[in-house]
């Protein structure tokens, strides 16, 4: 499966709407948290994600610095739950940290990652920034992500 990057504005509305439902399906229906998903961000981001046919395979949103933080960063990340423990999330993941360094020439990324994630994210080299706290009712924890100017 090839990996797709988009902005915004050059989503079709089939792909923006599959995106939101596999958000959906995710983050408010599998982990039961009703939250805002529509958060106001996604016209800002670059939207990463493969597909098998329609259906979202994985996925994540690239933040510009100054758009949620101070820093560049990646949220919304998840593999549907059929594609799991295929390595499709570390693929993400490398693509999403490849694209933030090199194409928008970033050093920093931060991301807010749900505590039991943790170790995939230092896996990566994030470092914990913050102590473990309630996001929404879920676990979460703060990391930054620091590389060396391309």
């Amino acid at each position: 499966m090839d990996w797709i990057r988009k902005s915004f504005g050059e989503l079709d509305a089939k792909e923006l709407y599959t995106i939101i439902k596999t958000r959906v399906d995710v983050f408010v229906v599998e982990q039961r948290c009703p939250y805002h998903e529509l958060d106001g961000h996604d016209d800002s981001a670059d939207h990463l994600f493969c597909k098998d046919g329609e259906k979202i395979v994985a996925y994540a949103r690239l933040l510009p610095k100054g758009t949620v933080y101070e820093q560049a960063s990646i949220g919304r990340v998840l593999v549907h739950k059929q594609y799991r423990g295929q390595g499709y999330a570390r693929e993400l993941l490398e693509i999403a940290i490849s694209h933030i360094t090199d194409q928008w020439q970033e050093t920093t990324i931060k991301i807010q990652g749900q505590e039991y994630l943790r170790h995939f994210y230092a896996s990566f080299g994030f470092n914990e920034i913050s102590d473990v706290y309630l996001d929404d009712g879920i676990p979460h924890v703060d990391m930054l992500l620091t590389t060396l100017p391309k």
